[in-house]
């Protein structure tokens, strides 16, 4: 056991040491956005997918591309139209006649069939195509003509979404985005950041991003994020701020209960042992804290939750109401 856990320590600062390195290399593309460039990486090392929510403009494909650098990924850009088709993702059967005049169906694979999806305006498609990703998420294997095949590991969808223009787009369903294991809000740079990015964008030259991690060892780190030891303190503080956030549930506090129409599931508290582990191996800890649970209630929360209509018309907003759940539950931890 000793020698398993000395193994595992040695493997967390190695991937830590790599992680380390990817995220300069990122950083020399991707300038001032380290909560989101985290995040993203979060997300990888837990073996899930992100939802990029951000206007136009903020970088978030040029991050996915990166992403696919880094990591040494193959990866595909799928521009979601409302007249895409569940075929222009996953494929289709061709009919074809050999010389001999035989004929037999072949599958052409879609542009799933990578490591690295970008869904790039996600909502702009129709519930059908949307529901197409489904199977492809959860299962890693897409279903053609009752033909099973299976994607490449790893294997990651970065959604984008616009959350300005809402004319001609389709909410996502809710099982689609209880897919996503964290929501990654995409904010505007400071004045700054802007002027960094002014001057490293507008030259000649624009710095490139290069390969630090194999697929293989990406798979490697993802193993390593589930054997991670999480203390009970962080068990605990999981289940408190998902059980809270649910209006039925007993423990959750009043105005959770006059403001939410529907609450995170069991998925929600999946999402967060991963993401904390993820988090801690990021920032090159052993082990993580409960300080990771409230860094990412707002990523594994605000997408599991829903606000009921007369809380929307009194103008309430999740983020306020997850920052409320927080810090009840870290008052709570200062009584204890």
């Amino acid at each position: 056991m000793a020698n398993n856990a000395s193994d595992l320590a040695a493997q967390i600062e190695n991937t830590a040491g790599l992680l380390a390195q990817a995220r300069n290399g990122i950083a020399r593309r991707i300038i001032g956005q380290e909560t989101v460039v985290e995040l993203s990486l979060v997300a990888l090392l837990c073996g899930g997918h992100a939802l990029l929510v951000g206007a136009p403009g903020l970088a978030k494909t040029r991050l996915v591309d990166t992403l696919g650098t880094v990591f040494g990924m193959s990866s595909n850009r799928v521009q979601f139209t409302p007249d895409l088709m569940p075929a222009d993702i996953l494929g289709s059967e061709v009919l074809e006649t050999t010389e001999t005049g035989a004929r037999s169906f072949r599958f052409l694979h879609g542009p799933v069939f990578c490591q690295l999806l970008m869904a790039d305006e996600i909502n702009r498609a129709s519930p059908r195509t949307q529901s197409a990703l489904l199977q492809a998420m959860q299962e890693r294997q897409v279903t053609i003509a009752g033909q099973e095949h299976d994607l490449p590991a790893p294997f990651h969808v970065l959604a984008t979404q616009n959350p300005i223009e809402q004319e001609g787009t389709y909410p996502l369903p809710e099982a689609q985005l209880d897919r996503f294991v964290l929501q990654i809000d995409v904010g505007f740079p400071t004045r700054d950041t802007e002027r960094e990015i002014l001057r490293a964008t507008t030259g000649v030259e624009e710095a490139q991003a290069e390969q630090v991690f194999t697929p293989e060892q990406l798979i490697e780190a993802q193993a390593a994020v589930r054997q991670m030891p999480v203390g009970e303190a962080v068990v605990e503080a999981i289940l408190d701020l998902v059980r809270s956030a649910r209006p039925e549930d007993e423990t959750a506090p009043e105005f959770v209960r006059e403001a939410v129409s529907w609450g995170p599931g069991p998925r929600a508290a999946q999402a967060f042992m991963l993401a904390t582990r993820a988090r801690a191996l990021v920032q090159g800890r052993l082990a993580p804290s409960v300080e990771d649970v409230e860094a990412l209630a707002h990523a594994v929360l605000v997408h599991r939750m829903a606000l009921g209509f007369a809380a929307r018309a009194r103008g309430e907003k999740l983020d306020d109401l997850i920052a409320r759940l927080v810090a009840n539950m870290s008052g709570a931890e200062a009584a204890a």
